[in-house]
């Protein structure tokens, strides 16, 4: 018998396991494909986080004049992708969505000057959403982010985003937005 190489057995466990996942897809029952097939926005937990839907003006203390912001449904309206900017060029896109298989909501938050963070959970319900996720501060620590959009009205909302340097036990506020529909 000849002998693997590491890569090569590696190769062949893939290969083995796309095989097998094809080989069992194919003998699914029509009525559980179609099940699958369902958009999830079908779901009303999928739905939870429509109040944040639009366009909107945003403003803090201190900040730029000209920030908005724009949410919309993508991908079959199962995910909310959130485009914002200011006046000063600062921009970036969050993006939520609620996963069926672990039940939670998850996001990911980018900007043009570098900055990534990831919301590894979250919880949407009654007009409030909260996002928990790790990243790490200047000097390596680990610190966890926890970002909230709180439906106020049908026109407005605030966000808030706080830091913890101790595992949620204290939290420390970074900012607080709020947010005016326009053409409200």
């Amino acid at each position: 018998m000849r002998r693997l190489f590491p890569i090569q057995s590696s190769l062949l466990g893939l290969f083995s396991l796309i095989v097998g996942a094809w080989a069992a897809s194919a003998m699914m029952p029509a009525r559980t494909l179609a099940a699958e097939a369902q958009s999830c926005s079908a779901d009303p937990m999928s739905r939870e986080l429509d109040y944040w839907v639009g366009n909107w003006t945003v403003s803090y203390p201190g900040g730029p004049k000209g920030s908005t912001s724009k949410v919309e449904r993508l991908l079959d309206q199962c995910l909310f992708v959130e485009q914002w900017g200011d006046s000063n060029g600062h921009r970036g896109e969050n993006v939520f969505a609620y996963g069926k298989d672990d039940q939670t909501w998850h996001g990911l938050f980018a900007d043009n000057r570098g900055r990534l963070h990831v919301f590894v959970e979250g919880k949407v319900a009654a007009g409030t959403a909260e996002f928990l996720g790790p990243s790490r501060g200047d000097d390596g620590a680990t610190i966890l982010n926890r970002v909230r959009v709180i439906r106020v009205d049908h026109n407005t909302l605030r966000q808030t985003w706080e830091k913890s340097t101790d595992n949620g036990r204290t939290w420390k506020p970074e900012f607080a937005l709020d947010y005016s529909r326009a053409n409200g």
